[in-house]
């Protein structure tokens, strides 16, 4: 058995110094200790999908990110593990506890998980190792992850057994207290016909800092983007659905660069815990714009709800400092430029028409490329 205040302060000093993840009462200590301790930063996810994301974009941002789960929870981490950790090669460590193990009395619902644990993470290609659970071998366990993360540009585990870390570890957490805000929704819309994604993202490229960074979602998105204008600004993301929004909040709490994250209506709707914590974590630098043309536009125009979904006043519900809604090219260009002349985070729902360009192509860039070059580009800034 270890102390959680021996592995932070080995892991600290191998530069592990953002953790996120959901809890689970194996990781309590580690997780309590990580709340309390001075020069580290916790951040709560709503689900372990998003944990993923927050630590893909402190990693984009220069951070040594650790994401702490259940094994339960791996079902959710699957589709970012394979579709975002994977193709764009970031690396982080993911520390997993073992419930279910066999042999082990635990609660029915982790005695499938508790089976297939291990292969579950080789299928999926994440190397794993045993957590520590004595002392002399936290530096050894955690020099060979470093050097399997290294190697292999990829997400390594560490598998948590029950009773590994000592349940010592008292809670030094401050009650969460809301920001201020708007009290009312600024609504620009006009009810005239809807500009397409196009026309709003040409108001973006117009408007948008040279050295804010720009995180477009899957899809018709980041195909439109890059069409209209390829830079080292811009992070185009594939596969992941849904995750934007939380890699986006990964980079804006590790930069002090104004972050624009360009969502849809469904990516958002499929992880609306993002907008949770990007309100409670309140970064003034985050314009979180969500693009709703309602459909799913990349897989045959399928209708999402989002017709009866009002995303601003949720976002005002959930913490951010501001809320517009638009459906013109006009009445958007205005709330992105007073969004990004005040402190954040700001939602600004542009309902648009559905389709997009006929013969769109998709980014020539790969995305290890677009991983690199915008991870350089946060670091440095525009050349």
């Amino acid at each position: 058995m270890i102390r959680a205040r021996e592995f932070l302060g080995a892991a600290l000093s191998r530069g592990f110094d953002f953790y996120t993840g959901v809890p689970c009462s194996f990781l309590t200590p580690l997780i309590n200790g990580t709340i309390s301790h001075q020069e580290l930063r916790y951040v709560g996810a709503t689900s372990e999908g998003e944990a993923v994301a927050l630590a893909t974009g402190a990693w984009l941002a220069g951070r040594q990110p650790v994401a702490m789960c259940q094994n339960s929870g791996l079902g959710n981490m699957i589709n970012p593990l394979t579709s975002l950790s994977h193709p764009f090669r970031v690396p982080f460590l993911l520390v997993c506890t073992w419930r279910g193990q066999p042999g082990l009395k635990d609660e029915p619902q982790h005695e499938v998980m508790g089976g297939v644990t291990h292969d579950l993470l080789t299928t999926i290609r994440v190397p794993h190792r045993p957590f520590p659970d004595r002392p002399e071998l936290i530096e050894p366990a955690l020099d060979e992850a470093v050097k399997l993360m290294a190697d292999g540009e990829l997400p390594t585990a560490l598998i948590m057994r029950k009773g590994a870390v000592a349940q010592d570890e008292p809670l030094d957490q401050p009650p969460y207290a809301p920001g201020p805000r708007d009290t009312a929704l600024d609504d620009r819309t006009r009810g005239g016909p809807r500009p397409a994604r196009r026309d709003v993202l040409e108001s973006v490229l117009a408007e948008v800092p040279p050295e804010a960074a720009v995180i477009a979602t899957t899809g018709k998105c980041g195909r439109e983007l890059f069409a209209l204008a390829d830079r080292e600004q811009h992070f185009y993301q594939v596969g992941s659905m849904g995750c934007a929004s939380a890699m986006a909040l990964g980079v804006a709490l590790n930069t002090p660069r104004t972050t624009v994250v360009l969502d849809g209506d469904g990516a958002a709707l499929m992880k609306m815990g993002n907008m949770a914590t990007i309100g409670a974590t309140a970064p003034p630098n985050l314009v979180h714009v969500i693009l709703d043309n309602g459909v799913h536009d990349s897989t045959g125009g399928q209708a999402t709800v989002s017709a009866g979904v009002e995303f601003g006043r949720a976002a005002l519900a959930c913490g951010y400092r501001s809320a517009a809604v638009s459906d013109d090219t006009d009445g958007f260009a205005a709330a992105f430029r007073t969004a990004l002349a005040r402190p954040g985070p700001h939602l600004l729902h542009a309902r648009i028409a559905p389709g997009s360009p006929p013969g769109l192509g998709r980014p020539t860039v790969t995305p290890y490329e677009v991983a690199r070059r915008f991870r350089h580009f946060l670091a440095v800034g525009p050349r």
